[in-house]
């Protein structure tokens, strides 16, 4: 199925299913797969366990990490068509307004741009959407340490930020997809009506919610 994108981002909040999404999403696309590296993040079990103390090496950190990432995009693959990743630089934001103090955050903010405009940008992106009380359930379920320490009220606030930045975004098209009652960390779970809505996908936002078919 001819897919108008080249490529494609996945996002949403921890534990809605990106990565998965992304793993079987890929050879059905005939894309390469770029995942985001949170295990490689030194700081991250240092911040979920006192966050203020360590929101803003780790959110440079996953900065760093991603701009490099998308950096090494631009070259291209010649052996594939498009490319499909778990993760958006546009989420830096999200994150960055959520952890950081005013003063970091004022400090971040003179960064984030400059990489910003070096980065490859996607051309569609994927928005998965989870309540909060799915987000932690499937937390729960894939037994990550350190994210046992993830509270309900870190992930509320999450989610309203995901909510807030791309209730008004219009840079590219997007595709909301609520994944309540589709799970899509199963390794089960149907994909061929999201393939279809991306095939037909056009621009600005459109929302999905897919059947359990």
């Amino acid at each position: 199925m001819d897919i108008p994108f080249t490529y494609i981002a996945v996002d949403g909040p921890i534990g809605v299913g990106k990565s998965t999404l992304v793993r079987r999403l890929a050879p059905m696309l005939r894309a390469r797969a770029v995942y985001e590296e949170p295990r490689d993040n030194p700081f991250l079990p240092r911040f979920y366990a006192d966050p203020k103390r360590w929101a803003f090496q780790t959110q440079l950190a996953f900065t760093v990490s991603r701009y490099r990432q998308l950096l090494g995009l631009a070259q291209g693959d010649l052996f594939t068509e498009r490319t499909i990743s778990d993760f958006s630089f546009y989420k830096d934001r999200i994150f960055a307004a959520l952890t950081l103090t005013e003063d970091e955050l004022s400090l971040y903010n003179m960064v984030q741009p400059v990489l910003a405009q070096r980065v490859v940008e996607p051309d569609c992106v994927v928005l998965l959407h989870a309540e909060v009380d799915v987000l932690m359930e499937r937390i729960g379920g894939r037994g990550v340490p350190y994210e046992a320490q993830i509270t309900r009220d870190y992930l509320e606030r999450l989610a309203e930020g995901y909510r807030q930045f791309f209730f008004a975004f219009d840079e590219k098209p997007l595709l909301i997809v609520r994944t309540d009652e589709v799970d899509y960390t199963a390794p089960d779970a149907p994909l061929g009506e999201l393939v279809e809505r991306l095939a037909r996908k056009g621009s600005g936002t459109e929302y999905f919610i897919p059947s359990d078919r």
